[in-house]
């Protein structure tokens, strides 16, 4: 190599960052350069934890400090040198904001242009002042609705929730918002000294006395005269109404048990004032092209796009004035707009058409957000930048992943270099670069097993990207099923589904296939899960799942469910104290063996002793986190291993307990490869590892935090938490594209336990966009066309086979390449 090709060149050397085994590899800068290899190989270390990590470093070194700790700083990576290293970029897969206030809108800053767009050129009512921008923002104390805040919604009591039953009598308890127990008597007896007879029907009683029952704000205080069995003298009683009990409740009992109770009566409905905009009047008061804001930003891109390609292509337009009888045909309506239909196309060209400017972003896909910034970042002009993307493809419909690698293109043909984590092998095709990194996971992983242009890796020996890539990996094989039975849904309506029919058959693997927005999620894991969960009558997974209707006029066959099990992406837990061996419950095995050895017995140590969360084993200085919180003046706080434990999160005197050679805290560093062999003969801790490993889990350690795995890793660990419970009766598997983001043999792996469970004689339906995983199930239900509004309907069913050959299904056609080349 010259030194005029290697001034093209980033260059690193000695990288050891987790598992790289001091790692020396040269990438060529203005290109695409794909990083590959197992789930836990080391891709994301070297990408991320090694080349990005550096060039923030790099760039925090600049800064002023006392500015630096106003900024989220990356550590220092474990590595002995890196040169020819650009300013980076990283784009990473992540949930949407946890803000109910972000949406799409704030997301791409197309929300500042709208509002610039109303401000300066909208149509103000006749003798209305001028409003800035801000008063067409929710999140402004100017443009906030003032009876909702800004949120678009209040939360109130229901008629239909409070009395779910209209044939009960008062005395029977129509009533359900009001307490129980001598509250209640106590409500009964006051609204019978009230005149209200206690025993009619409550569909019966005038419709004045229902109102004033359950929504007066008199508290009117009644003689209640003694009773036999309840009250031996008079008193004055009290009367709330249910909604009064319900806000009193909420607002000051000290019992979770009370507030979830009355919560039950309680739902979210559009606010009353402003729509549902969160904006208050005056703003909404002002139009463009004859919609106010909140109208404008429920549009799909596609159909906002439409509505102001006219005012964007308007040849002469009129001068704009500081009045706000400005107009919409000036030349500062016609500059916003043709910057609008700029931005917004490229978010066309990314497939995302069907989304809208006010949709929240806690709604989004990882995939969604992630097309969202790139297309911020394509318009953002930079030049000779390094863009780290994380597995940018992932979650996307084969339709979908083709104009992102155009919008890629773009990125690199405007000078700049692409290093992108990823598992799709037709993304790793039209890479101009490969790093193989492996040949396994974890402690087996870590190697650079070739660099070079793609073709070179069918030479390399021991690639499992390689295998899979070029066609020499062992393809997966379907058994041939029946199904046995069917479940029937008619007239299903929610999100995008109108009116929709679907027939799910039982005992078979069922792949729900269709483009981004099509409205497979909305089907499979909102209403085939809440029908069948009422059904069970199973307490949600989460208070989200309960806070909707299902809309469906009928559904049959719900019946042949014993069990309803939900494997989704979201986290094991939310604190670094949940990990994997305490999800899984192997842990709880681990503890029992620690407390069974002759020294713990001698001690009295139970099996409490050893956990982390005792205050009896788990050392104080960190309380069993194995870390502790560092304040740094003019620096950013920062968390650094226990001084006392170093990190093994127990006291000395648990620590002095050994089993085999090691320590409790010893296990908790095991992997789960590295934990089989070290527990092969403790029955309870070997089943579950097993399963971990057949869903690919090997390369993880038993006590890694919950935070640090990833959506996919943590639906794994779920799905072979299930699969080591020996369990009778037909359940029902719902999985939300289990395989995102998992590299081909990971998919394998995860394919081979979802047949194991239909073999056991479950159900099994799946979101998926993979190919080997659509062309493996026995059934295939696809829905589209399009996105959006677009979408909701049922193209195709049938098997794989017979779906490929379906006419308007952009599945159809990938699917029949895929299947002829197999």
């Amino acid at each position: 190599m010259t030194d005029d090709q290697r001034d093209h060149f980033v260059r690193v050397r000695g990288a050891s960052e987790h598992n790289l085994k001091n790692v020396d590899v040269d990438l060529p800068r203005d290109a695409m350069v794909a990083f590959t290899g197992v789930s836990g190989s080391g891709k994301s270390s070297l990408a991320f934890g090694t080349l990005y990590a550096e060039a923030q470093r790099r760039y925090f070194e600049s800064v002023a400090p006392y500015a630096r700790r106003l900024l989220q700083q990356v550590g220092a990576p474990h590595v002995q040198e890196i040169t020819g290293l650009p300013p980076a970029v990283a784009l990473q897969q992540r949930r949407g904001a946890a803000s109910s206030r972000s949406t799409v809108g704030t997301l791409t800053t197309l929300s500042n242009l709208l509002r610039m767009l109303y401000s300066r050129a909208g149509t103000y009512p006749e003798g209305a002042s001028r409003l800035a921008a801000e008063a067409f923002s929710p999140n402004t104390a100017a443009g906030a609705c003032p009876r909702c805040h800004g949120l678009g919604e209040e939360h109130d009591v229901s008629e239909e929730l409070m009395v779910p039953d209209q044939s009960l009598t008062i005395r029977e308890g129509a009533i359900a918002a009001w307490p129980g127990a001598w509250q209640g008597a106590n409500l009964r007896s006051i609204v019978s000294g009230l005149g209200i007879d206690l025993d009619t029907p409550w569909s019966k009683l005038r419709a004045k006395d229902q109102q004033w029952l359950l929504f007066t704000e008199e508290q009117p205080k009644v003689m209640i005269e003694p009773e036999p069995g309840r009250v031996d003298h008079g008193y004055y009683g009290l009367f709330r109404s249910a909604r009064t009990h319900v806000h009193h409740v909420l607002a000051n009992s000290q019992s979770q048990m009370m507030r979830d109770k009355v919560m039950r009566f309680v739902q979210s409905v559009s606010c009353s004032a402003c729509g549902g905009t969160g904006l208050q009047a005056d703003s909404l008061a002002v139009t463009f092209r004859g919609l106010n804001i909140g109208q404008l930003n429920a549009l799909s891109f596609s159909d906002l796009v439409t509505l102001l390609r006219p005012v964007a292509e308007l040849e002469e337009a009129g001068a704009a004035t500081s009045s706000a009888g400005s107009g919409e045909a000036t030349e500062v309506a016609v500059r916003i707009c043709a910057d609008l239909v700029a931005r917004v196309q490229v978010l066309l060209d990314l497939g995302l058409g069907y989304l809208s400017p006010g949709r929240s972003s806690t709604t989004l896909s990882p995939g969604e957000a992630q097309r969202l910034r790139i297309a911020t970042q394509l318009r953002s002009g930079l030049f000779g930048v390094v863009y780290v993307l994380d597995e940018p493809s992932a979650g996307l419909h084969p339709a979908d992943a083709e104009p992102l690698l155009d919008v890629l293109d773009t990125l690199k043909s405007s000078g700049n270099s692409l290093f992108v984590v990823e598992h799709d092998l037709d993304v790793v095709r039209r890479a101009d670069w490969i790093i193989d990194i492996g040949p396994g996971a974890g402690e087996g992983g870590g190697e650079v097993l070739y660099s070079g242009p793609v073709a070179g890796l069918e030479q390399v020996a021991g690639s499992i990207t390689g295998d899979h890539l070029f066609g020499r990996a062992e393809p997966l094989v379907r058994p041939q099923r029946q199904p046995h039975g069917r479940l029937h849904l008619h007239g299903v309506t929610r999100h995008n589904l109108q009116d929709l029919s679907v027939e799910i058959p039982l005992c078979v693997l069922t792949a729900v296939t269709g483009v981004s927005g099509s409205g497979k999620s909305t089907l499979v894991t909102q209403v085939l899960a809440e029908l069948v969960r009422r059904h069970l009558g199973q307490a949600p997974d989460d208070a989200e799942d309960s806070d909707f209707e299902v809309d469906v006029d009928d559904a049959t066959g719900l019946e042949s469910f014993d069990r309803l099990v939900r494997v989704d992406q979201r986290p094991i837990g939310r604190t670094p104290r949940s990990n994997l061996a305490t999800y899984t419950g192997l842990f709880d095995a681990v503890r029992k063996l620690y407390a069974a050895t002759p020294e713990a017995r001698r001690r009295g140590y139970g099996a409490g002793r050893f956990s982390f969360n005792v205050a009896d084993g788990r050392c104080e200085t960190c309380q069993g986190e194995g870390f502790v919180s560092v304040e740094l003046l003019f620096l950013p706080g920062t968390y650094a291993p226990c001084p006392s434990c170093h990190g093994a999160r127990y006291n000395a005197e648990t620590l002095e307990i050994d089993y085999r050679g090691k320590t409790i805290a010893d296990v908790l560093s095991l992997s789960v490869d590295e934990a089989a062999e070290f527990l092969s003969d403790v029955p309870a801790a070997s089943r579950s590892l097993t399963t971990l490993r057949e869903v690919g889990l090997g390369y993880l350690r038993l006590g890694q935090p919950a935070t640090e795995l990833s959506g996919g890793e943590a639906q794994r660990i779920k799905l072979a938490t299930e699969l080591q419970r020996a369990r009778r009766g037909h359940a029902l598997y719902l999985l939300d594209e289990p395989t995102s983001g998992l590299h081909p043999a990971d998919i394998a792996l995860l394919v081979r336990q979802l047949h194991r469970l239909v073999d056991a004689g479950n159900t099994v339906v799946l979101v998926e966009h993979d190919l080997d995983t659509i062309a493996s199930a026995d059934w295939v239900i696809d829905l589209g066309p399009g996105g959006g509004d677009q979408g909701g309907r049922v193209i195709a069913t049938g098997t794989p086979e017979k779906v490929a050959r379906a006419k308007g299904s952009a599945t159809a056609p990938y699917l029949a390449k895929h299947l002829a080349a197999g």
